[in-house]
């Protein structure tokens, strides 16, 4: 099983499969326009925009879980982090990260990386990075910054598709 294996709905309502990123590396966040770290957006996208072109895309999972940092709709949503932040990197609708109604690809893919102590996703943007071959590779904690990560989504863009991050 891969990450390839989930699909999501995109903020425009259609089903997206996973699989149709198959080849690229990927960075999975979970989003919050209201949250303290809510600037990351800005720097996910000036992160897409560096090594898009190379095979990358930021993949942007809206989340209301953390006090209420996602309470609007998904098009009010969409519409804030395309108007205050700038993002043109696939969002999809908001879900949960965690608990009785986690999406299917958050339960996967939090149990292929756990956090420190648990696998449950604890705040906004926690962010997995996923290798071409749709695996999970690393996760990082909300603190760390998308320049933070630039090192290491250029390591698997170099890789020739078969190095794994340590």
């Amino acid at each position: 099983m891969t990450v390839y294996s989930f699909s999501a709905t995109l903020m425009n309502g259609n089903e997206k499969s996973l699989s149709d990123y198959k080849g690229n590396v990927l960075l999975i966040v979970n989003t919050a326009s209201i949250c303290g770290f809510s600037k990351q957006l800005s720097s996910l996208q000036a992160l897409f925009e560096t090594f898009h072109d190379d095979g990358f895309y930021v993949l942007g999972f809206p989340c209301n879980q953390f006090q209420n940092q996602e309470p609007g709709t998904n098009e009010q949503t969409a519409e804030t982090c395309r108007l205050d932040f700038g993002v043109t990197f696939p969002l999809f609708q908001k879900i949960h990260v965690k608990g009785e109604h986690i999406h299917p690809l958050f339960h996967y893919i939090t149990e292929q990386k756990k956090g420190i102590v648990t696998s449950t996703i604890k705040w906004n943007f926690t962010k997995f990075i996923i290798n071409q071959e749709g695996e999970v590779v690393r996760r990082y904690a909300p603190m760390t910054t998308p320049k933070n990560i630039a090192s290491d989504v250029r390591r698997l863009l170099n890789s020739d598709k078969k190095t794994h991050l340590i």
